[in-house]
């Protein structure tokens, strides 16, 4: 009898400590890669955490994030990294908390008259990142594919839950270093599961929508295209396919850059560019104040390419480096 009782308490306690084991594997980082790969990425509970020989490149947040006062957010890039291992990015910033590292946001999100939320300042929208994977083709870059779901409080089914109504599949490709450039490869595709979705940017003058920066933004920031030095203005601006900034965005670093190259395969290429001296963000602007319809069929594709470099690129390099970029096949 005694033999039978001390076996239960051995199983009882044996299954008490796998229970606890399994638990607390919860939170354990898992690591995709080689020693052997120059980029590296591990999982974390709230997203993918990049790296090049052991040195950060970006985050991706997968899990919702918010602060007391809300603004939930999901499916962006925080921190971005300098070649140095500054920080270039800023999330949360107090002149505009709805702004969030390297992100893709629209103010107008539509279903047939139905306006159903805005995912510029993040109300009434949420993403739901139903899956992420790593993916390699060789040790010199990595991809996260991410598969996202937009939903709202607004759009809900008959026993008001809520239904997603676009999917979003997005890649991003980190490459390494070469001459003092990092590539950084952005692929967003949009995919309306509801008839006569659409998305827009601001209504008024200012027509913020699409691919994002909120940089960290020192005194001395320049912008410049092809065609030189610009300052910038209130209102969208048309100069090309490409944005370069330059200063010191990391106090203890030197000189920065970070471009902005837009694929020529985006829609409205090249788009206008709204960029801001202080306090705000940079933006490819797509499609602008007048919304369009995501289609049901064949997904809405945007491409973009950022380079992190030391700040010393001019326009002949930037143009060949986007040369290169539009030679890649689709």
């Amino acid at each position: 009898m005694k033999t039978k009782k001390y076996r239960g308490l051995i199983l009882v306690l044996t299954l008490t400590a796998l229970t606890v084991l399994l638990s607390g594997c919860a939170g354990v980082n898992r690591f995709f890669g080689k020693s052997s790969d120059k980029i590296s990425v591990i999982e974390t509970d709230e997203g993918l955490r990049f790296l090049e020989d052991g040195q950060d490149v970006l985050f991706y947040q997968r899990k919702a994030k918010s602060i007391k006062e809300g603004y939930s957010r999901a499916d962006y890039v925080h921190p971005l990294y300098s070649l140095d291992g500054g920080v270039l990015t800023e999330d949360f910033p107090a002149d505009h908390l709805h702004h969030r590292g390297v992100f893709w946001a629209w103010h107008q999100v539509w279903i047939g008259d139905k306006r159903i939320g805005d995912g510029w300042v993040i109300k009434d929208i949420t993403w739901e990142v139903a899956d992420c994977k790593v993916e390699r083709t060789d040790k010199e870059s990595a991809a996260l594919r991410a598969r996202v779901f937009w939903k709202s409080p607004l759009w809900t089914d008959r026993d008001g839950r809520q239904k997603p109504f676009v999917e979003q599949n997005t890649v991003i490709t980190v490459h390494r270093v070469e001459a003092d450039i990092r590539k950084i490869d952005f692929e967003i595709c949009l995919l309306a599961l509801e008839k006569d979705v659409r998305i827009g940017g601001a209504e008024g003058s200012k027509e913020y929508s699409g691919f994002s920066i909120r940089l960290k933004l020192p005194d001395e920031i320049k912008f410049s295209f092809a065609n030189g030095e610009f300052e910038p203005t209130r209102t969208p601006i048309d100069k090309g396919a490409w944005i370069n900034m330059t200063g010191s965005f990391v106090e203890s670093e030197n000189a920065a850059g970070t471009a902005i190259l837009c694929h020529e395969s985006t829609p409205g290429f090249p788009q206008k560019w709204i960029l801001r001296r202080k306090a705000s963000m940079q933006n490819a602007v797509f499609p602008g104040r007048d919304s369009i319809v995501v289609p049901t069929e064949k997904p809405l594709v945007l491409r973009y390419r950022l380079l992190v470099h030391k700040g010393q690129l001019n326009a002949e390099d930037i143009e060949k480096q986007l040369r290169l970029y539009n030679s890649k096949a689709d």
